[in-house]
């Protein structure tokens, strides 16, 4: 619950590293990798007094994020997650948050979980809400909360005083040396160090990203440069025995921050859910599909696999 309590306005990073958006139909919500949108940013309304640890989440269109009873697909677990303005407010908008390490688990008052579900269309980019009943599947139901505005502090609400900066001072043969102008006609001593206002104070902050609700909250009131982001983008398209690929299976992609071809067969079952796979890429010279076995390609640089069948029946080159 710690991370929304402090929180006005967050966005929510699924499993995929897919951000849940609002649609435009103001119906339905979907996951796309660009959170830069309005309608990537969810508004939490705390449920006080009744159940102090459950949220409701509304959209950019002034509607609240909903548990339905529609299936998404027939004979599926998987029930539809939309945007409704219900006229009295029900427990199927309300979801309770549960700690799971620095991620977060979103339980409906009926006990499934919502979900930003993978794979392959038409449950690529879906969201539902459901118990995963698969080890593969088991991590989809962790978001990532990502908090945009805080909540207005309460008046007369005093801050914790921050300590102040240890000041530095610069070596004498800084301050003494003697610096000439273009016609030598003067000459005075001065340092980069000082500042004639503030003094020889200067601040270094060292600081990683936030892991933790709490330094998240910090990070927000002080913000310093975000680091450089890790990892490789990884381009995969699903194939057929023949190693042919339709265009509903291109263009997917995600950021892989591992190091090892098991590793990235890993990643990619659990992305597309498919069972038995191979790794291949494609020799730029004659197009044909080799498998990848050993190595990943050095110095993070982004990579392009096809995945195909482990019953294969095409050519390696």
């Amino acid at each position: 619950m710690e991370f929304f309590q402090k929180a006005k306005v967050v966005r929510l990073r699924s499993h995929h590293d897919k951000y849940m958006l609002a649609h435009e139909d103001q119906e339905n919500v979907y996951q796309d990798r660009n959170g830069c949108y309005d309608n990537a940013k969810w508004t939490v309304e705390l449920i006080e007094n009744k159940y102090s640890n459950v949220i409701r989440l509304k959209s950019c269109y002034g509607k609240y994020l909903t548990a339905s009873n529609m299936p998404i697909l027939l004979k599926s677990t998987g029930k539809k997650v939309l945007q409704t303005l219900p006229k009295k407010l029900s427990p199927s908008v309300e979801w309770e948050p549960i700690r799971d390490g620095v991620q977060v688990k979103l339980r409906t008052r009926f006990g499934q979980y919502l979900r930003g579900n993978g794979g392959l269309p038409p449950w690529r980019n879906t969201i539902t809400h459901d118990v995963p009943h698969r080890t593969a599947t088991a991590n989809w139901v962790l978001w990532d909360v990502d908090i945009v505005e805080l909540m207005p502090k309460q008046a007369g609400h005093v801050p914790k005083p921050r300590p102040r900066p240890t000041p530095i001072t610069p070596p004498n043969r800084c301050l003494d040396y003697p610096i000439t102008t273009s016609d030598n006609s003067s000459s005075f001593s001065s340092s980069p160090f000082l500042d004639s206002d503030h003094g020889p104070l200067v601040k270094i902050d060292l600081r990683s990203p936030p892991r933790t609700p709490e330094e998240q909250l910090e990070y927000l009131e002080d913000p310093s440069p975000s680091p450089v982001k890790e990892g490789r983008v990884i381009f995969y398209d699903v194939g057929n025995e023949n190693g042919e690929v339709i265009d509903a299976n291109k263009g997917s992609l995600f950021t892989f921050k591992g190091s090892s071809v098991e590793e990235l067969k890993e990643k990619l079952l659990e992305e597309t859910g498919l069972v038995d796979i191979l790794v291949c890429c494609r020799n730029p010279l004659n197009a044909k599909l080799y498998p990848l076995l050993l190595h990943l390609p050095p110095s993070n640089i982004d990579l392009h696999v096809v995945l195909v069948p482990s019953s294969f029946s095409g050519k390696f080159s």
